[in-house]
């Protein structure tokens, strides 16, 4: 980009690297500042890996205006904890005010630096400007919730020479921070923080349901306590309709403290402020069943979380162990059973996770024979099934043991063909029990409470096109559905809200792209708890499969192995259980680190539990 402008910009990183190797600090050649005035466009820093620290260098006396701004940008880049050195690039008065925390903006490359033309053809002795253009990628805003975005970006940025310094610093800004996209994902980690979903409960003994809420933390500023701070906070504004914290409000972290750290008994000892120290033992226990599930996959490791109110005084203290008897996440519940439908159209099951490649009927109506299945979902507890009839067009609820018979279809569509009928049914951990009426005559989005009674129609006031698809998150708050609309597909995410102000009994809102590049779905399941894996392809691509964060952003790690003939994929929560699939070669699975594998040949529309 920055080649193409006027008076040839170059590209070459300014900037001082850290490397910490077995303990001890090596410093790399600093890279000095430009001794002339060129301009030259920050490009990102190449991923590194985790123990490269990058530090932010001052300004050089009597640097030159596009210096200060090439120093500046680069500075956003860096590990400094409060953006210290950065300030240095800046005004006093600009400094007060900014507020690098506010946003993020992502730019596919470095900001480009574009010299504005100075008023009568000349320099300005006192004053000059500069527009930092990019193409935008995505924003990270002061929950720290990240947001796809697309377009141009172009701010405005100006520096004063100093009256008596003779110093230029920058005086006006854009706001926060910006940098390119191999930097941020350098910087920034992905990190699930969790919270109830308001007025649910599953199990006899009533527990709260665990949501995860992903946020982006600065992976080399004290990544424990950003993600603990932003707990606390409370959630993102697209979640906070409908899950609850049981930090009260105003709770914080007491004035002073400037860093977390498990002891050598991996126990986190959490100083609350006033408005912590008042709460009860169960609500207390929450909270810290909250930071646990929010720590847990953090280095170092916590096991057991001590939170602390006025005075040091204990509120609580809680292990791992005891907060999953607290709270209901789907991550930490190994489903027992893989099932799927076999050459007769019954639903049968092997163990999950199981090597073996035998399967046998299910207890029940939908293991004999008699009744031909197109689809199925099992319920969370493992014992109630849903079932579409071969033709697409009846709902069957039944349990899952041998006493348990068909009965009536729950669920009928009049679509004049198979993919203009009923989708895949899905549970969430409720019970509640989702499928999608595909029939264009009568399109909609329909629950059962439980899996029985009268389905109700699903508000979705957004919905742009028909759903092709649908799977409901095991929090119950948020869903996945594949939209078709101009003979091209979609996969959104939205939030599910319940008896809303608008009178809505349920209706699904502020649905979002998390896959704009692809133009084809094809199948699509959820892989952990702010997680989805879905099948598709890009506009004349190969068909190819990938992982999705419900943010839109894309998780690290590796994609799964090709797979060719992909019609169907179901993942657990639990991210140790491999990945099963229906292709050309019938049911096959991705056991972790490993190749596809061959289950059975004759067999179609596997799924895990939900």
């Amino acid at each position: 980009m920055g080649a193409d402008h006027e008076g040839g910009v170059r590209r070459r990183p300014v900037r001082a690297v850290v490397y910490a190797v077995c303990g001890v600090v090596l410093l790399a050649g600093c890279a000095s500042m430009p001794d002339s005035g060129d301009l030259r466009d920050v490009e990102s820093t190449p991923r590194q890996d985790a123990q490269v620290r990058v530090f932010a260098m001052p300004p050089a006396e009597d640097a030159q205006p596009g210096e200060i701004v090439q120093g500046f940008l680069e500075a956003l880049t860096s590990d400094d904890p409060n953006y210290d050195t950065a300030r240095k690039y800046l005004a006093a008065d600009a400094a007060k005010k900014w507020r690098p925390e506010r946003l993020t903006t992502v730019l596919s490359d470095g900001p480009s630096i574009v010299p504005d033309p100075q008023p009568g053809g000349r320099e300005d002795a006192g004053s000059v400007s500069y527009t930092l253009a990019g193409d935008s990628v995505a924003t990270v805003d002061a929950k720290q919730a990240y947001a796809p975005a697309d377009g141009p970006y172009s701010k405005k940025l100006r520096l004063t020479r100093d009256a008596k310094t003779r110093q230029w610093r920058i005086t006006s800004l854009p706001p926060g921070v910006v940098m390119g996209k191999s930097d941020f994902q350098r910087n920034y980690k992905s990190r699930d923080k969790y919270y109830f979903a308001s007025n649910t409960w599953v199990g006899t003994s009533g527990q709260p349901v665990a949501v995860a809420d992903p946020v982006f933390v600065r992976e080399g500023v004290d990544p424990m306590t950003q993600v603990v701070r932003s707990l606390i906070s409370g959630p993102t504004s697209r979640l906070s309709p409908v899950v609850r914290s049981s930090f009260p409000t105003g709770a914080a972290l007491r004035k002073g403290t400037a860093s977390l750290t498990p002891d050598d008994q991996n126990v986190l000892t959490v100083p609350l402020n006033d408005k912590a120290s008042g709460v009860g033992v169960a609500q207390c226990d929450e909270m810290a069943t909250q930071l646990l599930f929010t720590l847990r996959n953090m280095t170092p490791t916590v096991d057991t979380v001590d939170l602390r109110g006025t005075g040091g005084r204990r509120l609580c203290e809680l292990t791992e162990n005891r907060a999953e008897r607290i709270a209901w996440d789907a991550a930490a519940k190994s489903p027992e059973y893989l099932y799927f439908l076999d050459s007769k159209h019954r639903l049968v099951r092997m163990v999950g996770g199981s090597p073996g490649t035998s399967a046998v009927p299910v207890p029940g109506a939908l293991g004999e024979s008699g009744k031909e299945l197109r689809s199925v979902a099992v319920s969370r507890d493992e014992r109630t099934a849903a079932g579409v009839g071969i033709d697409g067009g009846s709902l069957y609820v039944t349990s899952l043991t041998s006493s348990g018979s068909l009965g009536d279809a729950v669920v009928t569509s009049q679509g004049a063909t198979k993919d203009d009928r009923l989708t895949t049914p899905s549970w969430d951990a409720r019970g509640d029990l989702w499928v999608a009426d595909r029939d264009p005559h009568d399109a909609r989005l329909l629950l059962l409470e439980q899996g029985r009674g009268e389905p109700v129609t699903v508000q979705t006031p957004q919905l742009p096109g028909r759903i092709k698809d649908v799977r409901v998150a095991a929090d119950g708050v948020r869903i996945a559905l594949v939209v078709e609309k101009d003979g091209k597909q979609s996969l959104l995410v939205g939030r599910i809200e319940r008896d809303s102000p608008e009178g809505n009994p349920v209706s699904v809102t502020d649905l979002r792209s998390v896959t704009p590049e692809l133009e084809e779905v094809t199948a699509v399941s959820w892989a952990g708890d702010s997680r989805l894996v879905v099948a598709g392809q890009e506009h004349g691509g190969l068909l190819q499969m990938r992982y999705v964060q419900v943010d839109g952003s894309t998780p690290e790690g590796l994609a799964p192995a090709a797979l060719s003939g992909v019609k169907a994929i179901t993942a657990s929560e639990d991210e140790g259980l491999p990945l099963v699939a229906y292709s050309e070669d019938g049911i096959v699975r991705l056991p972790s680190g490993g190749q596809w594998q061959k289950v059975v040949k004759d067999g179609y529309a596997p799924v895990y539990p939900g």
